[in-house]
């Protein structure tokens, strides 16, 4: 007679939960841990036919082994293929992306100095200064981060610090509370799928009063290269190496952000654009990439160079960018809908018709 456990759906999804931890490559401690909770909860099921905290114990084993503890991508290093990228999105901003391409050149200096090194990975090469671009809204903070992350090859993950309102959303929150969380940073962790993405920690001036001080003291510790080695989520409860990360910060002024935080960067001031400048932008950047997004070729929708002050310029001033990039998404929404409805094969835009196709705000 067969002695074997019945086949009940619990223990179907303990095999589950032991099959996921063995095909992964955790450390060897963690891993230890969790198999003891994968057999605690299987004990559980197996005497007494239930278990509280199953589920618990599944999004546990969920998330650590959804951590890319051991996987990174392959860094591209190549200065020329930088500037390229740069230049590619973005016009003007020389003497940013003078220190962009000197940051990955020193970047490049020590990953190779680290290749020859007997010691090997256990050289943290990151000890640079955090790029921190500082700028009102719409100059392109977030899309030259982007791009330095498409320049190098790696993942890019955006944290939004913008109304955080306790460092627990940084770090998480212990297992032991019914409702506990993983951080933000594992999760952007998660999002990019390897171990050195770069991550923009966005809008640092923007936190909640009553945490600023606690949000500023997990900061210092993500940025500080002696600490940020073994960063302990308290929802994961294991430390990780977030050493090979690259770090970029914004803000949109630095009135509200620590002394220890800002020991810890390195502001590079984005200017403001003037109207020549962003019709430079609009007409060679922007409207390019968002009327390709809205499903219209060059010859369905072109626009006349004297309508470009109008569209640049629809309310009055504006230092960035935001307000040029929703006044295109709305020409080329309008433009699309008249091609489907009224079945117009293309529309050229000119001082003529050009209010018919200006956002009303």
């Amino acid at each position: 007679m067969d002695q074997s456990a019945p086949n009940f759906p619990e223990n179907n999804e303990i095999e589950k939960l032991r099959l996921k931890l063995k095909s992964t490559s955790l450390p060897s401690d963690l891993y230890d841990k969790a198999n003891a909770l994968i057999e605690r909860a299987s004990l559980a099921l197996k005497y007494s036919g239930y278990f509280t905290s199953f589920d618990q114990v599944a999004n546990y084993i969920d998330w650590i082994t959804a951590l890319p503890w051991n996987k990174r991508s392959v860094d591209n290093l190549d200065i020329n293929h930088a500037k390229e990228i740069l230049e590619k999105h973005h016009y003007g901003l020389n003497e940013i992306k003078t220190r962009i391409l000197e940051y990955l050149s020193v970047m490049k200096l020590n990953i190779e100095k680290v290749k020859t090194s007997s010691l090997g990975e256990g050289i943290n090469f990151m000890r640079a200064p955090i790029l921190f671009f500082v700028g009102l809204v719409g100059t392109g903070k977030t899309t030259i981060a982007s791009s330095i992350a498409e320049a190098m090859g790696r993942s890019f993950v955006r944290i939004p610090f913008g109304g955080m309102g306790s460092a627990l959303d940084l770090r998480g929150q212990s297992r032991v509370h019914p409702d506990a969380e993983v951080g933000l940073v594992m999760k952007a962790l998660r999002r990019a799928g390897s171990k050195n993405p770069v991550i923009l920690l966005d809008e640092l001036d923007r936190v909640a009063d009553h945490a600023r001080a606690d949000i500023m003291g997990v900061l210092v510790e993500l940025l500080d290269p002696e600490q940020n080695i073994a960063f302990i989520d308290h929802y994961i409860d294991y430390p990780f190496d977030l050493s090979n990360v690259l770090f970029i910060a914004t803000a949109n002024n630095t009135g509200n952000i620590s002394t220890a935080v800002m020991d810890r960067l390195e502001p590079i001031q984005m200017p403001s654009y003037n109207d020549e400048e962003k019709i430079i932008i609009g007409k060679s950047y922007v409207f390019p990439k968002i009327r390709e997004k809205a499903g219209l070729s060059p010859e369905q929708l072109s626009i006349d160079d004297n309508v470009w002050p109008s569209i640049v310029r629809p309310l009055g001033f504006d230092s960035g960018i935001r307000t040029l990039e929703r006044t295109i998404e709305g020409i080329c929404r309008k433009v699309a809908r008249m091609i489907v409805e009224e079945k117009i094969s293309s529309i050229h835009i000119t001082e003529t018709n050009i209010k018919q196709f200006l956002p009303r705000w």
